[in-house]
């Protein structure tokens, strides 16, 4: 066996096969196939392990039919480490050199050369906003209809003023409860720059001065998703480096998917990482846990929160957005019939697998739709794009939102 299938087949060992997992699971529940389940990833891995079958077909198929949402480990009553074999079968995938063709090389270009380079993400998206602006953008629909699409789906990016980069100090207000480390991300600051901005606020206003770490960047999460595992592996390195041994109550996030990634640092660095991913929080989480400063005004709002995966399935926080939101004077939160099930948006799944995509969203959008909200609140980047587009799709009027972004009004209010 080769010894990268070694750790894939322990993992796939720890499945007993119950099938609990298949309901949770977005694409089980689209399709119907066992193939496409957990519990049928499962097998087939494991049969590429012990040399039962090839990689290249169905195995290598629905690893990246997956969307990596891990609701299946929420699920599992054996533990199984599912997202951390994903990982592992798609880094296996790529080294075999199987994924080929235009969407690969620029999937690889953009995660290689783009988000990890701040300056160079900054200029691309500033052309982009000037497209955007100007109406270039329609030309897509001239574009072959797979190109056109793709276009399509590129996100509003917004103006100069939200784009800012944030102070490197941020003094707390009132009395000093403590001292906190900002993890800002790579798309953070230029595609939801207000977010961060209401996360240092909401932590001053709750007594903690805000430090932002020189020498932080891209947590690597996207990268690892898609089989470049070693060079996540790198940039995990660069974060434990700056973030690691900074003297803070914690390092505070308020991506999802980047939290996740940073927290499961030790098993991509063994014996180091840790150092770091134990003292991540994500803001919601930390809030919660340090006792949230009563807001001074009120929202008159009806509230759906829709979890995050990598918040709710990778991070095991659920309870606490909903408490938070809760405490804000005139806020009505309400639920809906989907709320920890994944978005569709899975990092750039949306872009990769755009049917299925499409079809995990519509369920959610039509449970969203039934409770009409005022505003619909989810904490990771790739959800508030997701849900945003399918809100307009829908004809929903309800906002798109981070829950920060909700208690920063309310504190403003």
């Amino acid at each position: 066996m080769d010894a990268k299938w070694e750790p894939i087949l322990e993992k796939a060992l720890d499945c007993v096969h119950c099938g609990l997992c298949l309901s949770a699971c977005p694409t089980y529940r689209e399709t119907g196939r066992e193939s496409s389940s957990p519990r049928g990833r499962i097998y087939l891995l494991r049969a590429v392990a012990e040399g039962r079958i090839s990689l290249e077909g169905l195995a290598a198929e629905e690893a990246y039919l997956c969307l990596g949402c891990r609701a299946c480990e929420t699920a599992c009553p054996s533990g199984v480490e599912y997202g951390s074999m994903l990982e592992l079968a798609r880094a296996a995938i790529g080294s075999e050199g199987i994924r080929t063709g235009w969407a690969r090389k620029l999937e690889r270009f953009v995660m290689r050369e783009l988000l990890i380079r701040p300056r160079r993400l900054a200029a691309a998206l500033t052309g982009l906003r000037f497209i955007q602006v100007t109406g270039l953008d329609r030309l897509a629909r001239f574009l072959p209809p797979s190109l056109g699409e793709l276009a399509s789906s590129v996100p509003r990016v917004p103006p100069a003023r939200e784009r800012r980069r944030l102070p490197l100090v941020t003094p707390a207000v009132g009395e000093k409860r403590g001292r906190v480390a900002f993890f800002v991300g790579c798309v953070m600051p230029e595609l939801f720059g207000v977010v961060n901005a209401a996360t240092v606020r909401v932590l001053a206003r709750n007594g903690f001065e805000v430090v932002v770490p020189q020498g932080q960047g891209c947590c690597g999460a996207l990268h690892a998703h898609s089989g470049d595992l070693d060079f996540a592996r790198g940039l995990g390195r660069v974060n434990l480096e700056a973030l690691g041994s900074v003297e803070m109550d914690a390092v505070i996030v308020n991506s999802a998917g980047c939290g996740a990634a940073l927290r499961d640092l030790e098993q991509w660095l063994p014996g180091e990482g840790a150092r770091l991913g134990d003292r991540v929080r994500d803001v919601t989480e930390f809030l919660d846990e340090v006792g949230l400063r009563p807001p001074t005004g009120r929202i008159e709002a009806r509230v759906c929160y829709d979890a995050p995966c990598h918040l709710v399935h990778g991070q095991g926080v659920d309870a606490a957005p909903r408490r938070l939101l809760k405490a804000i004077p005139g806020l009505t939160l309400v639920s809906h019939d989907d709320p920890t099930s994944c978005c569709g948006a899975a990092g750039i799944y949306n872009l990769t697998q755009p049917e299925m995509s499409h079809a995990v969203l519509a369920r959610k959008m039509e449970a969203l739709a039934a409770v009409d909200p005022d505003f619909i609140a989810s904490g990771n980047p790739g959800c508030l794009m997701q849900l945003r587009a399918g809100s307009e799709a829908a004809g929903l009027r309800a906002g798109v939102l981070h829950p920060v972004e909700l208690l920063d009004r309310a504190y403003e209010v």
